[in-house]
């Protein structure tokens, strides 16, 4: 059985899983659809892309053009633009014309078999013009008739070939013999949310907060309608997504108290995390925040303002929670009758018991559907999913695909600080985001290495979601380097990825550690409240949130930083600096910054004007750049020297605004 067609095709991409799970991408989004196609002997090829959208109608070609000389490698840009479910393939011939095209410029001209090649030429001419609209076949038959005219000198009639018009209409209907085509492969197109965004996170229960300085009454939690004054300044900032940690009722047996300590007073809220008591469970919102109809408010201000709200989505529960009572066969019960609760040894979790998902499996997942419907019925659309490496895999896959066929505009983030065959399995089975080991990567080869490898064949299933911090995660780059190192991440951070994240606190430069050499913030809102005086930070000049504000002012005004498989690295003689671009049409985004958060460090940088779609003539006279942070304007060339001070400021963020003559 024959396993190849007549003109072989070989490594498509994006494929993932050879086809098993569909490639990603959003509307609007251009990427590159590219394959090894070759054939026998010296006849010349062509390809192309057919995309078929959502309804089932096939779109015409887009021909592709050898992107790697000497490897047969063939590449073409398509653009999706619609959500939904779209397939393409992959189309290769024999093209007689380009053959003919390629002896006759060789033959004519030293006087070999030139009556014989033009005649050909002329009956190939015929042949592709049956095929050509009625308005446009009169340009080959015409063509044919000159071929063959021995009046006009043979040069004559070979420049008849290569006029503008001929040569267009042979690349739109080129004579396609020995079509071969690839089977179908799915691609998956999502709302833009799925790749670009920002998102803030914060406990509402923290904002409005109230302490009695007398001590005569425990602290009061902030409610929803608090958290609400809060959201006008995230908006100011530039955030699309609000991501909110559990809002459900916390468990009071085994309740965490501050600092993660084991004994939790009377008025210790505990962990968020922690979930479900006798106020409810999953479905629940924790009295102490208010109702659901306050929730419903918060989220439609939110939504006023611009901005989507996240719930996080954590499968697990806490002694109180109902399921224990109702359906205890869905945990794990040990030898003594007890059941177990969480365990990463020597670290024990009294206040969680996972569920275990081959104990009635049909159960939980019709409950959790249920519950996650739930939440969609109050207008969340987004969730963050809390350690889904944890479950089994086939219990996601199912889940999301279901999701997927009835909402395919609610988004999944997944929290999975794990393994890479595991992180990136998730992506490939239905996973919309990813959290990553962005806040581990510090040096300029860790950062060049990690986001050469997301931008490249991951882009095609994993989307990054960059925080620079999380509840619990306090990286010692931040902890060490002071203001200029939470400002050379948010740099990074919101220029790297098209989806980046903050959690609250990290504008106010907070990086005490609960003790040397943790990642854990001393004091971590995950056990307390934290209200936070937003406002004195402002004026006292104690925040970067007027930065934070910029970065997203930024990402938004410029549709380069919108996309992840356009990153490019260039070279910079001093390890301590990183360059890299973003271009998207005309628009070009470059970014130089000073991975040294506590000395000015100076450098030659190194442009790939090939990278940023500029030509010799840019090397020759240079181009104008202006810095989107301190608003200079500079005529840079294909090398260029930057000194850089973190005190001051620690990255210079330019576009292009065209050239200099």
């Amino acid at each position: 059985m024959t396993r190849l067609g007549r003109i072989p095709i070989l490594q498509v991409a994006p494929l993932v899983e050879c086809g098993k799970w569909p490639a990603k991408a959003v509307v609007g989004e251009t990427f590159q659809v590219n394959a090894t196609v070759f054939r026998e002997g010296h006849e010349r090829l062509g390809a192309a892309v057919v995309l078929r959208d959502p309804h089932g109608e096939v779109q015409p070609p887009v021909r592709m053009t050898e992107i790697a000389k000497g490897l047969d490698r063939y590449g073409a840009d398509v653009t999706v633009t619609a959500p939904g479910t779209w397939h393409y393939r992959v189309e290769a011939w024999g093209d007689p014309l380009a053959h003919w095209r390629h002896d006759a410029e060789i033959k004519v001209p030293r006087g070999q078999d030139v009556e014989l090649m033009l005649t050909e030429g002329a009956l190939l001419f015929e042949r592709a013009a049956e095929a050509l609209p009625s308005h446009d076949r009169q340009v080959f038959v015409r063509l044919a008739h000159t071929l063959r005219d021995r009046t006009l000198s043979p040069a004559a009639r070979m420049e008849a070939a290569a006029t503008p018009d001929v040569r267009d209409l042979e690349e739109r209907y080129p004579l396609r013999d020995l079509l071969t085509a690839t089977e179908w492969f799915p691609l998956v197109v999502h709302r833009e949310r799925a790749l670009f965004g920002s998102w803030y996170e914060f406990f509402p229960r923290s904002e409005g907060a109230q302490f009695d300085p007398m001590g005569r009454r425990g602290p009061l939690s902030g409610t929803f309608r608090t958290a609400m004054k809060r959201l006008p300044a995230v908006a100011e900032m530039g955030f699309d997504v609000v991501y909110l940690p559990p809002i459900h009722p916390i468990g009071r047996t085994f309740r965490k108290g501050p600092n993660n300590t084991l004994e939790a007073g009377p008025y210790d809220p505990g962990s968020p995390w922690a979930i479900g008591s006798a106020e409810g469970g999953h479905d629940a919102v924790h009295p102490d925040l208010g109702t659901i109809e306050d929730f419903d408010a918060f989220v439609a201000y939110a939504r006023d303002l611009g901005m989507e709200v996240a719930l996080d989505f954590a499968l697990q529960c806490s002694p109180d929670h109902p399921w224990v009572g109702e359906h205890p066969e869905w945990f794990t019960t040990r030898a003594d009758g007890t059941i177990a609760y969480a365990e990463n040894p020597p670290k024990k979790y009294q206040d969680i018991y996972p569920l275990n998902f081959d104990n009635d499996p049909e159960g939980i997942y019709a409950e959790i559907l249920r519950v996650l419907r739930h939440w969609m019925d109050h207008g969340v659309r987004i969730f963050r999913v809390d350690n889904p490496h944890t479950k089994p895999v086939p219990f996601w896959e199912r889940l999301l695909a279901e999701v997927a066929e009835t909402d395919p505009d609610v988004l999944f983030l997944a929290e999975a600080f794990t393994r890479p065959a595991m992180m990136h399995t998730l992506a490939r089975i239905g996973f919309h985001q990813s959290y990553t080991y962005f806040t581990w990567k510090n040096s300029r080869h860790e950062l060049e290495e990690y986001f050469t490898g997301l931008s490249g064949e991951a882009a095609a299933y994993m989307r990054p979601n960059v925080f620079v911090n999380t509840p619990d995660i306090l990286n010692e780059y931040l902890v060490h380097g002071g203001r200029p190192a939470f400002e050379i991440r948010a740099v990074l951070a919101a220029l790297l990825s098209p989806t980046w994240g903050v959690y609250s606190g990290y504008e106010l430069i907070e990086n005490v550690p609960v003790r040397p050499g943790s990642e854990e913030y001393r004091d971590s809102e995950k056990y307390q409240y934290k209200p936070r005086d937003w406002e004195e930070a402002e004026r006292e000049g104690r925040s970067i949130a007027p930065l934070i504000g910029r970065l997203n002012e930024v990402r938004r005004g410029h549709p380069a930083l919108h996309r992840l498989r356009n990153l490019r690295f260039h070279h910079v003689d001093q390890p301590e600096l990183i360059c890299f671009s973003k271009a998207l049409g005309n628009d070009v985004v470059i970014a130089v910054v000073n991975l040294n958060p506590h000395q000015a460090r100076e450098a030659t940088v190194h442009l790939d004007l090939t990278a940023l779609g500029l030509d010799a003539d840019a090397a020759a006279h240079g181009f104008e750049v202006t810095d989107e942070l301190s608003g200079a304007t500079y005529t840079w060339w294909q090398a260029n020297y930057v000194r850089l001070d973190p005190h001051e400021q620690p990255a210079h963020i330019f576009t292009l605004r065209g050239r200099t003559s």
